[in-house]
């Protein structure tokens, strides 16, 4: 088996200029591969290891190489280049890079289609840019069901290599309404005779072009096909949305999620490419907002700054309180945004969801009620007079506080997203950092009406 070159060694055959042992050698690599040796390259090396590339693994590179790399070779190959690689392209991942171009480029870019590609595209970058619509291909494979078996197959040996996917076969009635579709396996097993509506049963599902991408990731994932017929209100099949748009799809909805449960906006560019200035702007809302929402956590110990003066043990314990409360919500809110996003879980059965935090916000309070507790009388015990006569007392104190405010955090964690979501908003909203911030300020009342409870007449 041979071995491919290391990327020293393909970066010293550059050097040397050994340019047609390099085109030799690059043919070699599968598509992945050249991926990976592109992204461990300079920009000079990238390009010229991409020049040397024949049309269509240069194609099928470019569809896979990050945005910021396809920006600069746009900008630095020659128009021929650029306009054998995007009619070469398929219409989805196509539609998908011109959407992230500034408009004059993409004007430019479109011009150098032929005719047949530049209806496409133009096509599916008439639908809004969240939809269906935007991730479609028309490339795939339709037939008629009074065709036999045997003319498919001849079929598809004729037009099958224009196909996004040959997994999936589509059957359309005269008006190109689809009536069916049918997995490849069935027509390789079939007896040549046999009629494609004798293999139909006409059991199907389909996508709508302007359906929301983000339902169409629920579909997939329910109906676990690598592809999805797309029809409009009247039935018409306008093209097919495959698996692997929808992963990436799905990578995006994730990545945008968890950059928005950290507390910021979502970047929507490269950690790396976004400017600085649009960094800060990306995240510094949501720090202020957070600032002014602990200020209130200040207000709140102002409140109770008597109570602190008359006994500056529980001062001792505030960061323990307020810290377990803020990660018990944590933890219920990236549990629920989680479950909500694989659609485990509606805002109709939010009377469950509460239910079960009540529940296990209650066990949780009471695990690390117990732990404080021993924890203190503990230390009394190693240490006398640490915490004074009343140690007991203190104790209850922490431990019950400890209850009510891991109780108080999960349900706080969990109904946020629910109602966030029934009003129309972003789940995602409500970070870790904002549920966090919210029961830090209530789990100081929570604290010290306890404290009031238990060590009324003694401490206090």
């Amino acid at each position: 088996m041979n071995q491919h070159p290391t990327t020293d060694q393909i970066t010293s055959l550059i050097q040397e200029g050994e340019f047609f042992k390099l085109k030799e050698v690059l043919k070699e690599f599968e598509p992945s591969e050249l991926v990976e040796l592109i992204d461990n390259e300079e920009e000079r090396e990238q390009l010229i290891i991409f020049r040397l590339l024949p049309l269509r693994l240069a194609t099928e590179v470019f569809e896979y190489l990050d945005l910021d790399i396809q920006r600069h070779f746009l900008a630095n190959l020659s128009q021929e280049k650029i306009s054998d690689i995007l009619n070469e392209m398929s219409p989805d991942d196509r539609t998908a890079l011109l959407e992230f171009l500034p408009d004059d480029f993409v004007k430019e870019l479109i011009q150098t289609l032929s005719e047949p590609e530049r209806k496409v595209t133009l096509e599916l970058l008439g639908y809004p840019e969240y939809s269906v619509g935007r991730l479609m291909t028309p490339d795939y494979i339709a037939i008629r069901e009074s065709w036999t078996v045997q003319q498919v197959l001849d079929y598809i040996r004729r037009h099958g290599g224009q196909s996004e996917t040959l997994s999936v076969l589509y059957v359309t009635n005269e008006r190109g309404v689809l009536i069916d579709d049918i997995r490849i396996r069935e027509f390789l097993l079939a007896d040549p005779t046999k009629r494609v509506s004798d293999i139909m049963d006409r059991r199907y599902v389909s996508l709508r072009a302007m359906q929301d991408q983000e339902t169409a990731i629920d579909v997939f994932r329910k109906n676990d096909r690598v592809a999805l017929p797309v029809v409009n209100d009247e039935g018409v099949l306008f093209g097919i949305v495959t698996i692997d748009d929808i992963l990436d799809i799905r990578e995006e909805e994730d990545t945008e999620d968890i950059q928005k449960l950290g507390g910021s906006q979502a970047l929507d560019e490269p950690y790396l490419s976004i400017p600085l200035l649009g960094m800060i702007r990306k995240r510094a809302g949501w720090l202020v907002i957070l600032l002014i929402g602990e200020m209130f956590t200040a207000t709140a110990m102002g409140f109770f700054e008597e109570e602190i003066s008359k006994a500056i043990v529980l001062a001792l314990f505030i960061p323990l309180i307020i810290s377990a409360g803020g990660n018990a919500g944590s933890q219920a809110t990236s549990l629920i945004i989680r479950a909500m996003s694989l659609g485990e879980l509606t805002i109709d059965e939010w009377w469950r969801v509460m239910r079960r935090e009540l529940a296990t916000g209650l066990m949780l309070g009471a695990i690390l009620g117990v732990v404080g507790l021993v924890r203190i009388l503990l230390w009394s015990r190693l240490y006398p007079g640490e915490y004074g006569e009343h140690y007991w007392l203190i104790g209850f104190t922490v431990g019950f506080s400890l209850v009510g405010i891991v109780l108080w955090g999960s349900l706080c964690g969990s109904m946020l997203p629910l109602l966030l979501k029934r009003l129309g908003a972003d789940p995602a909203t409500s970070s870790a950092p904002f549920v966090a911030t919210l029961v830090d300020v209530t789990g100081l009342v929570i604290y010290f009406s306890f404290a009031l409870l238990f060590l009324k007449g003694t401490l206090l």
